[in-house]
């Protein structure tokens, strides 16, 4: 009696059946920033959605001007015309699969990447097909595999700015191989703001009108540490970008999914989302720090990240990541993620979340080490 769409497989996993039977953990998964120990700015937080401008109803939908225009203040040199506002990324992603493809058409996608594109393009019938990336010492995209998966069904190549959970940015001359292919990029840019280190060979953002058709996307999520407060955007560039933005006026207008007060509220939000970055930061600075140096000697290896909540841990392959994470919350109270959520190609890789508070990541990693020895 269900679409085919949702025909997905909802049995529970060992992992996720073990975890139901533990009263207290030491989560090293944690990616809710509500729940990382932030000092909000509350009053500035709560007075922006306290406006009584948000009880008049003018929908547009592209999104309130004043809204595009904050968003545009955020990127600096953007115009709010090339701007339209979504819910959330995901749904800038499902307008985007219904903005670009048919039913059965093909997406590219990176591999590891964070495992959401499958669901949002089932559910637009539209097929997923991965291209690796490649790790030798520093994260880069495949080109020979990735031009070998384009076929003429292919209509749009997702990029993830930096990439999650691998935190690699995009670096120029990907950029420049990518813009000669002459397909749609789809940049999730999500964590940009949260680079390590300064380091001029990457692309922060696609919003510099380039020469393909790009189409970036971010949100309060991230950038605010605000994922209850739903609201996200597309910023549009490169050639054919006015009448994309027209054909997504008409898939916004069908929904008018953006709330009023959130739109009315955005400029004051991403003026308070300065210092909730920067305690972000500082965070996820501080805890790769003690990583590196608590994996010294250990041989748990963490790969290179340049930016993002989450570092990738290579351990030894006498067992299989999902056996090293049962073992690592059955034995010791230590919940992380293994590799294959992600897809990575090979064992075994652990995944662990640098939003973590300091006291439950420091305890955490202690144990981890003490597992894997």
């Amino acid at each position: 009696m269900f679409s085919s769409r949702l025909d997905w497989n909802l049995e529970t996993n060992r992992l996720s059946a073990l975890l139901k039977s533990k009263q207290r953990v030491l989560d090293l998964t944690e990616s809710n920033p509500m729940h990382a120990g932030l000092n909000y700015p509350r009053e500035e937080i709560l007075g922006a959605l306290a406006d009584a401008h948000a009880l008049r109803y003018d929908p547009e939908p592209r999104g309130l001007l004043s809204a595009r225009e904050a968003v545009a203040k955020y990127y600096g040199d953007v115009p709010a015309s090339r701007i339209l506002l979504t819910a959330s990324t995901s749904e800038a992603y499902s307008y985007l699969f219904k903005l670009l493809c048919d039913p059965g058409d093909e997406i590219l996608s990176p591999r590891p990447s964070y495992p959401l594109f499958e669901f949002l393009a089932g559910l637009e019938s539209v097929r997923v097909v991965q291209y690796p990336l490649r790790y030798d010492g520093a994260w880069h995209i495949d080109f020979d595999a990735l031009e070998r998966a384009i076929t003429p069904r292919t209509r749009a190549i997702v990029v993830v700015n930096p990439n999650n959970p691998t935190g690699s940015f995009l670096k120029r001359e990907e950029w420049a191989r990518l813009e000669r292919l002459g397909i749609p990029i789809l940049s999730d840019e999500v964590f940009s703001d949260y680079a390590f280190l300064p380091d001029d060979s990457r692309v922060r953002s696609l919003t510099k009108a380039p020469e393909a058709p790009a189409f970036s996307m971010s949100g309060l999520s991230k950038i605010a540490g605000l994922p209850q407060i739903k609201l996200g955007w597309i910023v549009a560039s490169g050639p054919g970008h006015e009448e994309a933005l027209d054909r997504l006026e008409l898939i916004a207008d069908t929904y008018l999914s953006v709330a009023t007060p959130v739109q009315i509220a955005l400029p004051r939000l991403l003026d308070a989302a300065v210092a909730v970055r920067g305690q972000i930061l500082d965070r996820t600075r501080a805890n790769l720090a003690l990583l590196r140096r608590m994996t010294g000697k250990s041989a748990a290896r963490p790969l290179h990240v340049e930016g993002g909540w989450s570092a990738v841990l290579q351990v030894p392959r006498t067992r299989s990541e999902e056996e090293w994470a049962i073992a690592l919350l059955d034995r010791r109270d230590v919940l992380v993620q293994p590799g294959y959520y992600f897809d990575f190609d090979s064992e075994a890789f652990l995944v662990v979340s640098l939003l973590t508070p300091p006291d439950v990541f420091e305890e955490g990693l202690r144990r981890l080490l003490e597992e894997i020895g």
